[in-house]
């Protein structure tokens, strides 16, 4: 039996870099390679066997809900998660969605909905969070919008800084989250994430490690541009969620 049964995908966010495009669009619904962009995940989740799926919503969520609906036209069960007004940010998102039981209390895989990649999700389902482990995170090498990398990998522990010469990698917006991480956080409450993740890595609560699929973080219109011509010339048949 799997150890992870369900996931949950970030969808709140606004999307500002991709206006005018997002002005009336959500930006999990723009498109990549003749679909929308989330629904690349909902597939490849879907093909390695999650089908209990939250999705976060708050700009225009009417109408990515209005598309999604419950999930059924893919074979997974959506629950959804609406954030009023402003977005609740990332870790207040996954909180608000914990509180009202739309995301199980059990460990769960955590995907950026404006990312896209050919990571085969299998892996994931198969991971086992040690019992005070919070997370365990995918990075990738270093676009060039993000020179600088976001964390590294000391013996198998996510670090903020490197220890020696080694590294820094980019998160990949991948991750398998244990609802600890956000114990202590206050239902309709904007919080972020990255500061989270930070205070469990000082206690050794985080792992991490590095793949080397393809990747791109969809968060321009140069960027979506990259993507799509990717797929024009390399087509999507490495792709579960084609």
């Amino acid at each position: 039996m799997a150890a992870i049964k369900q996931a949950m995908i970030l969808a709140a966010g606004k999307g500002t870099r991709l206006r005018p495009l997002t002005l009336s669009t959500p930006k999990p619904l723009v498109e990549v390679g003749a679909q929308p962009l989330i629904v690349w995940h909902i597939k490849a989740l879907q093909a390695v066997g999650i089908t209990d799926i939250t999705i976060n919503a708050s700009w225009l969520a009417e109408k990515l809900m209005a598309t999604l609906g419950d999930g059924s036209q893919y074979g997974v069960t959506l629950h959804w998660s609406v954030e009023d007004d402003e977005p609740l940010e990332t870790a207040g998102g996954i909180y608000q969605a914990l509180a009202t039981g739309q995301l199980k209390d059990e460990p769960f895989i955590l995907v950026n909905s404006d990312v896209w990649s050919t990571y085969d999700f299998a892996p994931l389902t198969d991971y086992q969070l040690g019992a005070d482990q919070k997370a365990h995170l995918l990075l990738i090498d270093n676009p060039d919008h993000n020179n600088s990398g976001d964390f590294a990998i000391n013996s198998g522990l996510a670090s903020e800084q490197p220890i020696g010469d080694k590294d820094k990698y980019t998160f990949a917006g991948i991750s398998v989250i244990s609802p600890r991480l956000l114990d202590g956080l206050v239902t309709g409450q904007p919080a972020p994430l990255a500061p989270l993740l930070k205070q469990a890595m000082l206690k050794f609560q985080v792992t991490a490690e590095v793949i080397t699929d393809d990747w791109i973080d969809v968060g321009t219109p140069e960027r979506l541009a990259q993507v799509n011509d990717f797929l024009n010339h390399k087509g999507v048949n490495n792709h579960q969620g084609a």
